[in-house]
């Protein structure tokens, strides 16, 4: 799976930094999946190297508007493009009634599909919000201001490595009867040879697994949809030194998303979410939250627009 940062900040965008939002594109797959969408998220895409036409899923993680301010003209301009069959909305309930009334009085038809999926019944009980052959989606509630909830996209295990090599020797003709041995099928060729797709693949390979957890103060909910992730995507609003503001506004300080990470036994953190007091020459950087966050869980590094992260057991940066 590949991440891409499309805005770090909180509440305000600044010179560097939009407002939150997060790219996850599937492996081999042209799909992208949309986290939050701050105002101008759409201009962010134009200035990347992903196409909003692309995205089939969107997922909210809470009301507040630097998280969907962004959503209805990014919607909108999808829509005057005609080049989407349909996108699934995920988020709190009163997401629906906000875009509706968006596109309604702003008089925006749109071309294609939106389905909408409420999430807080999933959170609650613990359910699966979404899952298909290759991927399940789980939610949980947090703790901020209003009702906000993060993301956990786990990718199953996939079909061990085929045996390229072992095939040829058999002389089996490529096409799709490699595909269905990839699969772990049994195949009769036209010769009335048969094979079974368990004697030319390795072990099965384990999924990767990406947390998204925003806006939140330390949580223990935060700590369990995280468990053994390979990456933790979570919010760092504030300094150490501002703990009693972070607790009063529901934002985590850095040494918070660091605790998670290091109870949540995951692979990397990245720290995202900064408060736009942290830009460059002011006396508190990003730099510092993250020798602040590396004292406790070494393996962090800080988001910044446009960083893209392809995420394996062990996650590369680029």
């Amino acid at each position: 799976m590949q991440v891409t940062f499309l805005g770090t900040s909180s509440g305000v965008p600044t010179l560097t930094r939009n407002v939150s939002a997060m790219v996850l594109k599937p492996p081999q797959s042209s799909a992208l999946w949309l986290f939050d969408c701050g105002e101008g998220t759409q201009h962010q895409f134009i200035r990347s190297n992903l196409k909003l036409s692309q995205i089939k899923k969107i997922f909210i993680t809470h009301m507040h508007g630097d998280h969907i301010f962004g959503l209805p003209g990014l919607l909108a301009s999808i829509g005057l493009s005609g080049s989407s069959s349909g996108i699934e909305i995920y988020g709190p309930a009163p997401l629906k009634n906000f875009i509706d009334a968006c596109l309604y009085n702003s008089s925006s038809r749109l071309a294609y599909s939106l389905k909408f999926f409420t999430i807080e019944k999933a959170a609650l009980q613990k359910e699966i919000l979404f899952e298909d052959s290759d991927y399940e989606i789980k939610t949980a509630p947090l703790k901020h201001r209003i009702p906000s909830f993060a993301y956990r996209v786990n990718q199953k295990p996939r079909p061990g490595r085929f045996n390229l090599n072992k095939a040829r020797s058999e002389k089996i003709p490529p096409g799709p009867v490699y595909s269905a041995l990839q699969r772990g099928e049994k195949v009769q060729l036209d010769d009335g040879r048969i094979f079974s797709g368990k004697d030319f693949c390795g072990p099965p390979r384990a999924g990767v697994s990406v947390v998204y957890c925003t806006d939140t103060v330390y949580t223990q909910s935060a700590i369990e949809i995280s468990k053994d992730a390979d990456l933790l995507i979570h919010e760092s609003t504030y300094a150490y030194k501002e703990t009693e503001m972070a607790y009063e506004r529901g934002h985590s300080t850095a040494t918070m998303a660091a605790q998670i990470a290091a109870k949540a036994n995951v692979n990397q953190l990245i720290l995202t979410h900064f408060s736009p007091r942290y830009t460059p020459g002011n006396q508190t950087s990003p730099n510092d939250l993250l020798n602040e966050a590396k004292t406790i869980f070494p393996n962090t590094q800080l988001a910044k627009d446009f960083l893209q992260i392809d995420v394996n057991k062990r996650c590369n940066s680029s």
